[in-house]
């Protein structure tokens, strides 16, 4: 039989997660419910366990240290990740895991931007987030994702025992669409009812400095995977800089024949060495991704081959 684990992060959701927990359990009934507990000082620990669910904890504070726990702990043929806030509706759950256990997909991203989340989130600036995240990601990585910053994701086991979680916080979702983007992985896009939290539940997404998080992240991550790209609009920003301090020199040099501002003429030969060593950088730093890209694959194989086995012992083990 195929093993799901659906994976909950959790901090301080004492109002909703023995509904979630009960949901889950309902709708995927043979899965293992892990709840990962995140310093709650309102008991969701014990209210979690008391609804069914396996938990355990990482005093790491931020939900891309409980994600990184969750990834190397357990070991699943299908992972189902899901908020403790009851804002997912569990009915797509099945559908979402049939597409990594029978369709060969890597990840299935939740859409809640399609269906009702405009209509059910109260938050206009994280409306405006999420748009502008998703474009900034599309565009600078060539993607289609509808939803960047969803919560609500299955994993295959190769996305997941290859993915490295370099987030501590909120900012995990859109590393994890932008690796998934990066490294050619098999994506699927569920449109799914999203509704907004009940009375009483507070959000821990803030959303300044968290949305500033998730915007360096985009960048770094676009340095790291496309340093071409990246320092070349540097290279090219700093030539564009360097000629306009060159250009009045030039002028007065041509009507007077005499070059009268030195200062700005070697400012303009300093901005324009620059340019040409950022570009240099962006051809280094390329041929070094490319390198590591086919490490990368050759990784992949070697953990597809000790997947196969694992699941080869555990078949004869069940025999």
């Amino acid at each position: 039989m195929k093993k799901i684990a659906v994976l909950i992060p959790c901090y301080n959701e004492a109002k909703t997660i023995e509904k979630v927990v009960k949901d889950y359990k309902e709708a995927l009934p043979s899965a293992d419910i892990y709840v990962y507990d995140n310093n709650s000082t309102d008991g969701t620990d014990e209210i979690a366990r008391k609804a069914g669910a396996i938990v355990r904890y990482e005093r790491r504070q931020g939900k891309g240290n409980v994600i990184r726990t969750m990834f190397r702990d357990i070991d699943a043929d299908c992972y189902l990740m899901i908020d403790g806030d009851d804002t997912y509706p569990a009915e797509n759950a099945r559908e979402m895991c049939d597409l990594v256990l029978y369709k060969n997909s890597d990840m299935v991203i939740g859409d809640r931007l399609s269906s009702t989340y405009f209509q059910e989130n109260k938050r206009p600036f994280h409306n405006f987030g999420n748009t502008l995240v998703r474009a900034a990601v599309n565009s600078l990585f060539k993607g289609h994702i509808t939803d960047i910053m969803t919560g609500y994701r299955a994993f295959s086991p190769l996305f997941v025992k290859s993915f490295p979680v370099l987030s501590k916080g909120f900012e995990i979702e859109t590393e994890m669409s932008i690796f998934a983007l990066d490294k050619n992985m098999q994506l699927d896009t569920i449109p799914v009812q999203y509704r907004d939290r009940p009375d009483g539940s507070v959000s821990k997404l803030n959303t300044y400095s968290d949305g500033f998080k998730v915007i360096l992240t985009i960048i770094k991550l676009y340095k790291d995977y496309k340093p071409l790209s990246f320092f070349g609009i540097c290279s090219l920003l700093s030539f564009a800089l360097g000629l306009g301090f060159f250009i009045p020199v030039f002028i007065e040099y041509l009507s007077t024949g005499l070059v009268l501002r030195f200062p700005t003429l070697f400012a303009s030969i300093a901005v324009m060495i620059v340019s040409i060593l950022l570009l240099i950088c962006g051809f280094i730093l390329d041929t070094v991704v490319k390198t590591n890209r086919k490490d990368f694959e050759a990784r992949l194989n070697m953990i597809q081959m000790m997947l196969h086995a694992n699941r080869v012992y555990s078949s004869n083990e069940e025999d």
